[in-house]
């Protein structure tokens, strides 16, 4: 048997630790441009789009925006 030490030296430790690594970094970067976009929700609102041209440019679901849309007032 291996000890975790040496369990963790294995390539195949390695390349499941920097898989998970990745994975992580690319959920990140999805939430991260996800949570952009429904902050610019209300600007484009406040600038006369309507709630079907905002889901359309920022590509988010009309209920989506409508929801921000309740939540804002605007």
């Amino acid at each position: 048997m291996f000890s975790l030490d040496e369990l963790k030296q294995t390539r195949y430790f390695q390349a499941v630790l920097e898989e998970g690594r990745q994975e992580g970094r690319q959920e990140g970067r999805q939430e991260g441009i996800l949570e952009n976009k429904l902050e610019t929700v209300p600007r484009l609102l406040a600038l006369g789009l309507t709630v079907e041209q905002v889901a359309k440019a920022l590509q988010l679901d009309v209920e989506q925006v409508r929801n921000i849309q309740k939540k804002e007032g605007v």
